[in-house]
């Protein structure tokens, strides 16, 4: 779709186009929670040059989600979310080389260790990637967490969960217990390690930057939703 309009305006946290307002797929007027979060929305549009490019727009696809997909029933989204700490990526450790299990114990230990101290549960950590069930009562104080999570913040945590395959990552990330930069260093650790040893080819570079352009994405939003 070709740019139609001139002016991007906000009127009480809603997105304007020359006046009219934008509507989510679903054709609801795309009204954000914050001052913040609906300025970053309104500079996504100001930047459209000649044709709409959504990958371009992420913001605004995650508000799309929050409105349409997640707010008419958060309860079944927050579930699959949920499911991810059955098989956090933090608990499956390599048992060599020795370098790369202490890249992994530096940068994945100091999140377990919050998670625990906050939502005051255990984690069983093994190697390889056979499956290891975790205890009953961290999936439910986990599930309990991300149920808690408003649309806005789900919509906001369920890229850092499926880029980086750590429910405890993302939610690390929602209470500012770590910077973006920490939760992508934690996500990359192995791809990281093997790009070192190995040297990277351009199609996993192109996968990397999709998955980096993304996580950063997911952190812009959050961070406007305070």
């Amino acid at each position: 779709m070709k740019r139609f309009w001139t002016e991007v305006t906000i009127d009480d946290r809603e997105v304007r186009l020359d006046g009219r307002p934008v509507r989510t797929p679903a054709r609801v007027p795309l009204v954000l929670p914050t001052d913040a979060l609906a300025e970053a929305v309104a500079a996504e549009w100001r930047a459209v040059g000649e044709t709409i490019d959504p990958r371009a727009m992420p913001l605004t696809g995650l508000a799309n989600a929050a409105i349409d997909r997640i707010g008419p029933d958060p309860a079944p989204f927050a579930e699959g979310l949920a499911r991810y700490g059955e098989s956090d990526l933090l608990c499956y450790r390599a048992d060599d080389p020795p370098e790369l299990v202490a890249r992994q114990a530096a940068l994945w230990d100091p999140p377990l260790a919050w998670a625990r101290a906050r939502y005051d549960i255990g984690f069983e950590v093994t190697t390889g990637i056979v499956h290891r069930a975790q205890p009953p009562a961290t999936i439910a104080r986990l599930g309990d967490a991300v149920g808690a999570l408003d649309a806005w913040r789900l919509a906001g945590a369920s890229p850092v969960v499926t880029v980086g395959g750590s429910l405890v990552l993302a939610l690390a990330l929602v209470e500012r217990a770590m910077t973006l930069d920490a939760v992508w260093a934690a996500a990359e650790a192995d791809e990281d390690w093997q790009a070192e040893r190995w040297g990277v080819d351009p199609l996993a570079a192109a996968a990397r930057d999709a998955r980096h352009r993304d996580l950063d994405a997911a952190a812009r939003f959050l961070a406007a939703l305070d």
